[in-house]
């Protein structure tokens, strides 16, 4: 594959330079990779511009902060801002091109498209986070009509969101290839996210629980223990550590990611949990 290799990444802020450098470098390099992003990149952010660089001769990477997602203001106002130091990062493993637009620029006028998700809005993070996954439809749809990547890649850690993606690549017909890349652990087994850099030192301390947590109850399930048995165990543990408030802690079927009584054929069991600790909300989820 013909590698097309920029001296220095591109800073982009409006569609237009994006679709107008996208198209010409479409022809000119062959295919394109994109990775959405909201900033306060981490090593799970950056492994997924490695993957793109790997399978694709131009990668984009997009960071925008979008206030359609967010049913909290609080949240929104909250959410970690580094766009210099992403953009150093992004520098580092070979992104060629940064798109960094404007609220105004993506939505130039009053949102009022509504994207139907149909069940995936009613279970887990849609029934926590209503109105959350309009915004990112919206979103990943206006990005991928500005950048036209070939393929798109996400993070495993995001489960619902990338059955979303799925259901809007499908159903819209999008010529995209959704690349799903697995989730990237810190040392102690937090998921990394964005988020984690809010938390106090006592409460990172704490965080890696959720994965031992996560651990125990897929491996009980493994040993047949009833879901419902398996599920009130794990959820007694997380109860034992007053620091945590648990939303939701399901068994899902990985392909309609409806809550499930049994396991299903390996592969197909997904293991979601989110909690509060103190004042962030954390996602994880074990593939089995």
């Amino acid at each position: 594959m013909p590698k097309f290799v920029y001296q220095l990444m591109e800073v982009l802020y409006t569609a237009l330079e994006v679709r107008n450098l996208t198209a010409r470098l479409k022809n000119e390099a062959g295919r394109l990779g994109f990775v959405p992003t909201m900033g306060a990149l981490h090593e799970g952010h950056l492994e997924l511009v490695r993957q793109a660089k790997s399978e694709n001769s131009v990668v984009v990477c997009s960071i925008f902060v979008n206030p359609a997602q967010f049913n909290n203001p609080e949240d929104l106002e909250r959410y970690p801002r580094t766009l210099e130091k992403d953009s150093e990062l992004l520098r580092s493993v070979g992104c060629d091109i940064l798109f960094v637009p404007s609220v105004m620029e993506m939505y130039p006028s009053p949102l009022d498209l509504r994207i139907d998700f149909g069940m995936l809005e009613t279970v887990m993070e849609g029934a926590f986070r209503p109105g959350h996954f309009n915004g990112v439809g919206i979103v990943v749809a206006k990005l991928f009509n500005i950048v036209q990547p070939d393929r798109a890649y996400f993070g495993q850690k995001d489960l619902q969101q990338t059955a979303i993606i799925k259901s809007l690549i499908r159903n819209l017909s999008y010529p995209v290839e959704l690349r799903i890349c697995p989730t990237v652990r810190e040392p102690d087994g937090l998921a990394m996210s964005s988020r984690n850099v809010r938390l106090t030192p006592e409460e990172r301390k704490l965080a890696p629980e959720i994965y031992r947590i996560l651990t125990e109850c897929k491996m009980s399930l493994q040993k047949n223990t009833p879901v419902k048995q398996a599920i009130e165990d794990a959820l007694a543990e997380f109860a034992r550590l007053p620091a945590f408030r648990t939303e939701y802690l399901e068994l899902a079927d990985t392909a309609t990611l409806t809550p499930a009584d049994t396991l299903r054929a390996e592969g197909n069991n997904a293991l979601c949990v989110a909690v509060r600790l103190g004042k962030v909300r954390l996602i994880d989820n074990l593939v089995f």
